[in-house]
């Protein structure tokens, strides 16, 4: 074509915990089957949606005809008002609906929140880094995402020096993001934590993003707190959404809060824009949001989320017990969403290891990919054909520069999820050991 029509960042674009879907499709079509542990789908992976939510959205569909119609843009009013009351008694930030803006899904959120930043201006997330979130920035910049370490030594908790050297060998930084509780570690920040990322963002005139989708979903004696509980006066945006509570991820319903508009021009004029670009396309879904207050106003509901999160939290201890036996590997207990990651130890990895295949159609399939790829990436194709079991390899799938998997702790039967923890990790150790 006579003109470039690429965009810069195109290449930064990636999505491994789908892309890795392809391959295994391919393997199962060879006659393994696979047992998906790459995407954070509560319903998919057999969760069941109480039937007292479902009569809610039922009920709410035969007698509500206006859950077909359009909303506003900003979202409804009556929903936006319940969001703001549930915040204002928490503590904290102060807000009205009208700093509330719906969204169909936090993907949506997250590509306008980085598509209408300044082309200029970088937001710094944590490595390793949830992919949705460092895509979009990278594309949007069009350069690689600038990260600060979390710290598996250390519960995964961020390494704040790291973020401070970082913030200051690239000023071209103007946000700071964390992921509370965090995907994929499921580390859960502690609340002084989040007041020193504050306190930088303050120090550096910056603002903050708080990627809170699974704030509702935490465990183990911890306690979540949110940003708008410590956010002071500086310019803030929180996400939220009902796809991993309710759970309903095909709703595509999340909303951002932004916080201290009043205070700052730029991050106000900032805000209007993604405001304005939402406008474009009307609105976000109806029913979801007509929904909302109703189950998340009901008397059930927190007793629900406290008896699956005690699932989550006894998965949690039991896939730690597997995977700590194994020499070689480090991982950390998750406290919050329902994921944990596993790193092999520096040095563990190298391009002579394997697994034997299942079948030679399998061995086919991956032979191809594997000289090319990184290392844990390598060992996820290698578990695919010869174990049926798809997992998210950390360099690629969460822009990373350390070796490991995500899994997720959504297998509701009990002796199925300890087999499949199991599996990984004899896997994992004959890898290691393979050559």
């Amino acid at each position: 074509m006579r003109n470039n029509i690429i965009h810069p960042g195109a290449d930064e674009l990636t999505y491994e915990i789908r892309e890795i879907v392809e391959v295994g499709n391919k393997i199962q079509k060879t006659g393994i089957p696979i047992t998906w542990e790459n995407i954070g789908d509560p319903v998919a992976k057999g969760e069941i949606v109480p039937q007292w939510i479902k009569e809610i959205i039922i009920e709410t569909i035969k007698s509500d005809n206006s859950c077909f119609a359009y909303s506003p843009t900003k979202g409804l009013l009556e929903t936006r008002e319940y969001i703001a009351y549930e915040r204002n008694i928490e503590g904290g930030a102060k807000i009205t609906p009208d700093d509330i803006l719906f969204f169909n899904g936090l993907g949506d959120a997250v590509s306008k929140i980085y598509n209408y930043l300044n082309k200029n201006a970088r937001v710094i997330g944590p490595n390793p880094a949830y992919s949705t979130h460092s895509s979009a920035e990278a594309g949007h910049s069009g350069k690689h995402h600038i990260t600060y370490r979390l710290d598996p030594k250390n519960n995964w908790y961020p390494d704040m020096n790291h973020l401070r050297s970082q913030l200051v060998k690239h000023p071209e930084i103007s946000g700071v993001l964390l992921v509370n509780p965090d995907n994929p570690t499921g580390m859960v920040y502690k609340q002084e934590i989040i007041r020193q990322f504050v306190e930088i963002v303050k120090e550096f005139d910056l603002f903050m993003i708080s990627d809170e989708i699974y704030s509702n979903l935490f465990y183990g004696g911890v306690i979540h707190k949110k940003l708008a509980s410590v956010v002071d006066d500086i310019p803030g945006i929180a996400l939220r959404g009902i796809s991993k509570e309710f759970p309903w991820p095909g709703a595509r319903c999340g909303w951002v809060e932004f916080y201290n508009r009043d205070k700052h021009p730029d991050f106000a004029r900032y805000a209007k824009t993604i405001i304005d670009a939402k406008m474009l396309e009307v609105c976000s879904t109806t029913l979801p949001q007509k929904v909302l207050p109703k189950i998340m106003g009901d008397e059930r509901y927190y007793p629900y989320l406290d008896k699956r999160n005690s699932g989550y939290w006894e998965k949690s201890q039991l896939a730690h017990s597997i995977f700590s036996k194994i020499p070689g590997l480090i991982v950390n207990k998750a406290y919050g969403a329902f994921y944990m990651t596993v790193l092999f130890e520096d040095g563990t990895l190298h391009k002579s290891q394997f697994l034997k295949t299942a079948n030679s159609k399998a061995d086919e399939i991956i032979k191809p990919l594997i000289d090319s790829a990184k290392y844990d990436k390598r060992f996820a194709y290698f578990l695919l054909a010869s174990k049926g079991i798809c997992v998210v390899p950390l360099s690629t799938g969460f822009n990373s520069d350390l070796y490991g998997f995500r899994i997720t702790l959504l297998e509701p039967d009990r002796n199925r999820f300890t087999s499949i923890m199991q599996n990984i990790a004899e896997a994992a150790n004959e890898y290691m050991n393979s050559n």
